[in-house]
């Protein structure tokens, strides 16, 4: 048989003051306040901690003395993978950790799954603070993260009285679009829209349910449109709007060919968001309808797949929008009034955007 293996005492904050001769709040200086060192007695300690195995401080019970995590928490109600493959997603998560990298603290992704009520990882976090990104007024998670101690900034929905917010200003940007479009000639539109609301559905959208819907982002931008269309002499009811529980290109596809199925006199497609603008464009491209002379097609985000296509959108600093929220996040200054930051949008006019075919050209056509 072989010698069993001794393992051996992984040293502690104090065995490692007893042996460098210092006290406690030396060794823990070196890890947590290095200025308060000279370089040389700082370097000791370090070389001496890792001769000795020891880890560095517990980070838990740092935290539990501090009362500070040192982490700041992003709640999300997707799917974890959600947060590394969405195009406006990633950017928001990289503006965020950016300013997580400037202030020196952690990133914690909080995801909760559509459709669970579960809060408990909400409970769990230990964050000194949360950003919430883009969750409907009646989520569980959100009400648990604001019954929490804790600061929380808010990155485009929903608007809760007294509590800091960073987006946009959605209904003059889709207004703008909106104009565009009449200005071209544009009567005939329909919408592709975002989920607007956290049970599934895939489908025409009331207008019942269109000016209750929990996501606001989305009741605002179809708000807009309506006003604005409305104003041009469209009646809106007759405006058919297709909403998408998921956010995919694929999702996009299948919307607009439910769309473009039932009414194929459309010659604009409005989509609230460019992933859904992208799947448009394939759809339209399966039926061999040209864009923008047989159909116009226009998003909302500016991600760089859009401009590659030279779609025609409105561009929001996605990136700018998570920085600034976490930089709102972790100031220090005291307020008493909720802080709102609203960015600059840009419509970018592509060449996905012209004038609707004229019946002739209807007629004739391929």
């Amino acid at each position: 048989m072989g010698r069993p293996i001794r393992m051996r005492r992984q040293a502690t904050l104090a065995s490692l003051a007893a042996e460098l001769g210092v006290s406690r709040t030396t060794v823990s200086n070196a890890y947590n306040r290095p200025d308060q060192l000279s370089p040389e007695l700082r370097r000791r300690v370090l070389e001496t901690a890792r001769r000795l195995g020891y880890p560095g401080p517990d980070p838990v019970a740092r935290s539990l003395r501090t009362r500070k995590a040192g982490a700041v928490g992003l709640l999300l109600t997707e799917n974890l993978s959600y947060a590394f493959r969405d195009p406006a997603a990633i950017g928001v998560l990289e503006g965020l950790a950016l300013a997580c990298e400037d202030a020196g603290v952690g990133l914690h992704l909080v995801p909760a799954s559509p459709g669970r009520d579960d809060v408990a990882a909400v409970h769990r976090a230990g964050v000194d603070g949360f950003v919430v990104y883009s969750v409907p007024d009646d989520d569980p998670h959100l009400a648990a993260v604001l019954a929490r101690p804790v600061p929380t900034v808010i990155i485009d929905q929903p608007q809760v009285e007294g509590v800091d917010r960073v987006g946009p200003d959605d209904a003059a940007a889709i207004t703008e679009l909106a104009e565009h479009l009449v200005g071209l000639g544009h009567r005939q539109v329909g919408v592709l829209c975002m989920r607007l609301g956290r049970d599934r559905s895939d489908d025409f959208v009331s207008l019942e349910r269109q000016r209750s819907a929990h996501f606001h982002v989305q009741r605002t931008r179809l708000d807009a449109l309506a006003k604005a269309f409305d104003k041009a002499g469209v009646d809106w009811a007759s405006v058919p709007v297709v909403e998408r529980f998921d956010h995919t290109v694929d999702d996009g596809a299948s919307a607009a060919r439910q769309l473009l199925t039932a009414y194929p006199q459309v010659t604009a497609l409005i989509c609230t968001s460019d992933i859904l603008a992208l799947g448009a464009l394939a759809e339209a491209d399966r039926r061999g309808l040209r864009v923008p002379a047989d159909l116009t097609i226009t998003g909302f985000d500016g991600i760089a797949d859009a401009e590659r296509v030279g779609l025609t959108t409105v561009r929001q600093p996605v990136l700018e929008k998570g920085r600034a929220a976490g930089k709102l996040l972790l100031a220090s200054a005291d307020h008493t009034q909720p802080r709102i930051i609203t960015l600059e949008t840009e419509l970018r006019i592509g060449t996905t955007s012209a004038p609707p075919r004229t019946m002739e050209e209807h007629w004739f056509g391929p």
